[in-house]
């Protein structure tokens, strides 16, 4: 039976109102809502199994498979790295250094501009967490460092990947460099969920960027900053008069 010839008979089970189309329409409706009575002790406990069985494969997958597969990649990493979730895609010839004690998603994009000479690096400090579909791309080079914490979605804009010029654009042709620049976050930085910097920014230590801002320009330490384009919202510092009122 073709499509055409299938679609044709949904449409007619669904619509029609011959005796025969309205059993089938019952029938099949039945067949897909069928459920099978199970007492609740046993319900539970087929979830708790699928639970353990899917931690323990997700386990043995990233001590064995992806985990040795990412250092293999790297150009230089710490001890006690923990990937979760699979396997990050990088592109391009980025250096990439971790350190020690980082936990990084497995659905994490790491790109490097590909015609950087020379070659993009990418330095991640000390128990730093990169969290989920968060994308790194290496225009010259990225600085994170020490105790940053950067949840999901977060993005690093080193380079556009395209030229302004719309001619050359068309052509293909790659983006130029002063479109590139470095991006440095300091120790204790925290990027909120889908936060993006810009190329060229440099984040000073401890301070937080809230969900969904736009840095486009430096931010001083220990500042809480907010929105499209990013601003400092009041001071993080203890010796500052907002941050004592706040308490």
């Amino acid at each position: 039976m073709n499509t055409l010839t299938l679609n044709g008979t949904k449409q007619w089970i669904k619509t029609s109102n011959h005796p025969i189309a309205k059993f089938l329409f019952v029938t099949i409706k039945s067949l897909l809502n069928f459920d099978i009575p199970l007492p609740k002790f046993f319900l539970k406990l087929l979830y708790h199994c699928h639970c353990f069985f899917r931690t323990l494969f997700a386990s043995l997958a990233r001590v064995f498979i992806w985990t040795p597969l990412l250092k293999g990649r790297l150009d230089g990493v710490g001890k006690r790295l923990y990937l979760y979730g699979g396997l990050p895609f990088i592109s391009g010839a980025t250096q990439i250094h971790i350190g020690n004690d980082c936990r990084i998603s497995g659905h994490t994009t790491i790109s490097g501009r590909v015609v950087s000479d020379p070659a993009p690096v990418l330095m991640v400090g000390d128990n730093v967490d990169i969290g989920w579909l968060t994308t790194i791309a290496v225009g010259s080079r990225i600085e994170i460092g020490n105790n940053v914490r950067i949840a999901g979605r977060a993005f690093f804009a080193g380079y556009p990947g395209h030229p302004i010029d719309p001619i050359d654009r068309a052509k293909g042709l790659p983006d130029t460099d002063n479109q590139v620049g470095d991006i440095i976050l300091e120790d204790d930085v925290w990027l909120a969920t889908g936060v993006s910097v810009m190329a060229g920014v440099h984040i000073g230590h401890g301070t937080i960027v809230a969900a969904d801002s736009v840095v486009t320009h430096d931010l001083p330490s220990m500042v809480l900053a907010a929105g499209s384009p990013a601003k400092v919202i009041r001071s993080l510092s203890p010796s500052s008069k907002k941050f004592k009122d706040d308490l």
